[in-house]
């Protein structure tokens, strides 16, 4: 009997519950090589957005097929529009090959690198002898009357 009453007591142990979670608004799909995986608006308060997606298709993003991810499948709803997708809250998942993703984040890099340039030399053609200027890029918070 102490025997039969052991075995139990491990199983118990062994067997936990189910911790919980707070709920994910937008899930994560299950990853796949070569891949990124992003959000987009498709619609605002009910009303559509064509103009937002029309140009998120445009630079390379493709709706995901509900079909391959039944992980999120069973949360989501579909749209007329993409029939086989997942939408959730006006969202819908897309994905584009990882190549694409790093050739808009090295053209948006160049950009705001070209900017920061521009406006350092504007910065240091207005700059005299007399009252020099320190390029120095840092920013502060403060609230009210002084800095927490």
């Amino acid at each position: 009997m102490e025997k039969q009453e052991r075995g139990q007591h491990e199983s118990r142990e062994t067997t936990e519950r189910p911790k919980w979670n707070p709920p994910q608004l937008l899930p994560d799909p299950n990853p796949e090589p070569g891949y990124k995986f992003r959000w987009i608006r498709i619609s605002t308060l009910g009303e559509a957005d064509p103009r937002h997606i029309s140009s998120k298709l445009r630079e390379g993003w493709e709706p995901v097929k509900a079909s391959m991810h039944p992980e999120i499948h069973m949360m989501a709803g579909s749209t007329l529009r993409f029939p086989d997708s997942i939408e959730i809250g006006g969202l819908l998942l897309c994905k584009t090959p990882t190549e694409m993703v790093e050739q808009r984040n090295e053209f948006y890099q160049k950009q705001t690198d070209t900017q920061m340039h521009s406006v350092d030399n504007n910065f240091y053609r207005e700059q005299d002898s007399r009252m020099p200027l320190f390029k120095d890029r840092q920013s502060k918070v403060t609230f009210g009357r002084g800095n927490i």
